[in-house]
């Protein structure tokens, strides 16, 4: 079964819409039709991108601009959401941390939980009991390969991508034959543009050109595998490499490795 069909009463909603991915993925969603509900904390910026939206291709866009890390914010959204007919949910919201935990300002690293993983659950548990009464839906989850392997310098991501891959991989089996499908998204270094030589981040300088993919790859690669229910997509060199070391290596030989890469990053 494909993904639903567009119409005028529903709403694909796609979280992290300010940027990279999450604003790749409303493009690619606004290109095949679908209305969108756009939910970030920057509501200028979507609001730039729901004008062009409407205006290239004719869809409805509504904004929400929510913090998802503060619960009392996304329990209004949840809620909205769950009176809504949510035909497809791009839970794609994350933040990242590098270095060590226990010099890393642990509100940060609390709220890095709570955007990537709790944020996640609650929206999948608004719109999922509609999607079961339609017969029909999709729920897109950004995970990552770093959520299949310890790594140090990066522990909470990976702790939260953890929560992530599994409960999406999980997901998907306990709704085999109600017409929803769940894909896990595993990418790895997506550009968004090239940068600047003289504001590359450590992680531009560090990663070579040829292991970056692009987030309008990144966005068809995914809402194709969703329309396809498959069970994981991961676009890029880099994220099928650190995909199979997490499957297959052993955690003593590959956390010494990871971790002295990501000891960089956190540098």
């Amino acid at each position: 079964m494909a993904l639903p069909a567009p119409t005028p009463e529903t709403r694909a909603v796609v979280t992290g819409a300010s940027s990279g991915i999450g604003m790749g993925l409303a493009r690619e969603l606004a290109a095949r039709g679908h209305s969108l509900i756009l939910v970030a904390r920057r509501a200028e910026v979507m609001e730039e991108l729901a004008a062009e939206l409407r205006t290239t291709h004719g869809v409805q866009v509504e904004v929400r601009g929510v913090d998802l890390a503060d619960r009392d914010a996304r329990r209004v959204l949840v809620t909205e959401l769950e009176d809504r007919a949510v035909s497809i949910l791009c839970n794609n919201a994350g933040i990242a941390t590098f270095g060590a935990v226990a010099e890393l300002d642990p509100q940060a690293e609390r709220d890095q939980v709570e955007l990537n993983t709790v944020a996640a659950h609650d929206l999948t548990l608004a719109v999922l009991p509609g999607m079961i009464d339609r017969g029909v839906g999709g729920i897109l989850i950004t995970g990552s390969a770093a959520g299949n392997m310890a790594v140090p310098h990066n522990a909470t991501y990976a702790a939260t991508k953890a929560f992530v891959n599994t409960f999406s991989e999980s997901l998907r089996h306990e709704l085999r034959g109600t017409g929803v499908h769940v894909t896990l998204l595993a990418p790895g270094p997506v550009r968004t543009e090239i940068p600047d030589p003289d504001e590359e981040s450590i992680v531009d300088k560090m990663v070579p050109d040829f292991l970056w993919v692009s987030v309008e790859y990144t966005a068809k690669l995914s809402l194709d595998a969703l329309a396809a229910n498959k069970m994981r997509v991961v676009p890029g060199v880099l994220s099928k490499a650190m995909s199979v070391a997490g499957q297959y290596s052993p955690r003593a030989i590959s956390a010494p490795v990871v971790s002295a890469f990501y000891r960089k990053l956190g540098g």
